[in-house]
């Protein structure tokens, strides 16, 4: 799995840190930053809870 965050899109409301602090965070202005963009299969429910969460339909996970 690869995530991204589209940080244009983004408007940092931080459910993807609440879902997954492992994969995501935030940079000093709010915007969600990808900490392990090829995260392992253990996180990959976490991470399509985030993409679920998101918003701002900002986060992709692809295969």
């Amino acid at each position: 799995m690869k995530v991204t965050v589209d940080t244009e899109r983004c408007i940092g409301s931080g459910m993807c840190v609440y879902s997954s602090e492992e994969v995501f965070d935030q940079d000093d202005d709010g915007t969600s930053i990808v900490l392990r963009p090829e995260p392992p299969a253990e996180l990959w429910d976490a991470v399509r809870r985030a993409v679920d969460r998101c918003p701002a339909s900002a986060i992709k996970a692809t295969p």
